[in-house]
């Protein structure tokens, strides 16, 4: 039996991957970013992408589409228990785990979350959820995390994919963007 290790895709091949789906996408420095880039600040949540205006001033931590559900997700775990496991894991890795609601959809106000529980990723071999929003925030709280609340209208321009590890950006309500810190999925098994 043998198992062959690749190398991560490049940043080019993300871009290239990328604008083969009709966006546009440039690889970027760091140093080309500027004071835009931050290191992770462990009192920092771990988020959802979403570069909305939010009631938590704790932006510092690494972003992932759904913030933990993302993790679920991935994992292919759809229990109470399994959510409150993670949350607990994502915090003894030195993170402060976090789900959000928003304004006008209180805890379904998660895109991510909303695409697996309406059966989005089910033809991607993934199963649903078994708990609901208002659960799901429910078990995060009672497992030691944090509820984030959005408020707004979506008006993100682009999507940073940042593989700088230790990174951030954080959310700037009145330059909304997208953040998702690649290099951190490696951490929690993600692919």
């Amino acid at each position: 039996k043998a198992k062959i290790i690749i190398p991560s895709l490049t940043p080019e091949q993300i871009a290239d991957a990328l604008k083969s789906r009709g966006w546009e996408a440039e690889v970027v420095t760091k140093e080309s970013m500027g004071a835009e880039m931050v290191d992770i600040n462990p009192e920092g949540i771990l988020k959802c992408v979403d570069g909305r205006g939010s009631d938590n001033t704790k932006l510092g931590g690494p972003k992932f589409p759904g913030g933990i559900y993302a993790i679920a997700h991935n994992r292919g775990v759809t229990s109470i228990d399994g959510l409150k496991e993670i949350t607990k894991e994502v915090a003894i890795m030195g993170h402060v785990p976090s789900v959000h609601g928003e304004h006008s959809a209180d805890m379904l106000g998660c895109g991510f979350f909303k695409l697996w529980l309406t059966g989005r990723f089910d033809d991607m071999g993934y199963s649903r959820p078994e708990f609901d929003a208002d659960q799901g925030a429910s078990a995060v709280k009672e497992a030691g995390g944090t509820i984030e609340m959005h408020h707004g209208s979506h008006n993100e321009q682009v999507v940073y994919i940042n593989l700088v590890g230790g990174m951030t950006l954080e959310p700037n309500e009145d330059d909304q963007r997208f953040i998702v810190d690649g290099w951190a999925a490696a951490k929690f098994g993600l692919d």
